[in-house]
């Protein structure tokens, strides 16, 4: 569930090391974020906020709003899906492996894109696809904070963990069973950054 900023531009750029650790945050599925020690490098609470902190100062340079604009919309997308709330011991389902339609993947790449890849439409495509919201939904989803926006997406995490097993052949089945989850997170995620915009530009 990227952004547009280019995923693997983004990883082949040493620029771009340094915030590696605010895309995700790996608990225990039984320990909520307050629970845990936040990590030295940061996460991706650490890094929301910060984006927020630098788009909220006026006198942030014009080029830093810019850059941590790109970074918030992709790390408000990051924070929808599920396996960036995932696991410390297998790297947010990176150590998971499994086959895809016969291709080795693993789980978190396969809610990374995967699944989207798949369903063969374009990111507007997907965008005009979602259904459309009244003020009451937009505001009910939009409720909370990142703190509750995590204990949600870890649910789904819990569940999707639970969902395979190392090595399994996955394939049609599972993108049906699985697919409204990934357009709800969508929609979730984009309300809530607009939400987030809104409130930063009011």
């Amino acid at each position: 569930m990227h952004s547009s900023i280019s995923h693997v531009k983004r990883k082949s750029d040493i620029r771009f090391r340094e915030y590696g650790p605010w895309h995700y945050v790996n608990l225990p599925g039984d320990k909520k974020y307050g629970d845990i020690e936040p990590s030295p490098s940061g996460d991706i609470v650490i890094g929301i906020q910060k984006c927020i902190e630098v788009l909220e100062n006026e006198n942030s340079a014009e080029s830093d709003k810019v850059f941590y604009l790109k970074l918030l919309i992709h790390f408000i997308g990051d924070l929808h899906q599920p396996m960036h709330i995932g696991r410390t011991e297998d790297r947010g389902g990176n150590d998971i492996q499994i086959r895809w339609f016969d291709t080795g993947s693993n789980l978190h790449r396969l809610w990374d894109s995967d699944l989207i890849d798949h369903y063969g439409m374009s990111y507007t495509e997907l965008a005009n696809k979602l259904p459309e919201q009244n003020k009451k939904e937009l505001k009910l989803l939009q409720s909370g904070d990142i703190y509750t926006w995590i204990e949600e997406t870890q649910e789904i995490t819990n569940e999707l963990y639970d969902s395979v097993e190392v090595g399994q052949e996955l394939g049609y089945s599972y993108s049906y069973q699985y697919w409204p989850i990934v357009e709800q997170q969508l929609l979730i995620g984009g309300v809530r950054l607009a939400g987030i915009l809104n409130n930063i530009f009011k």
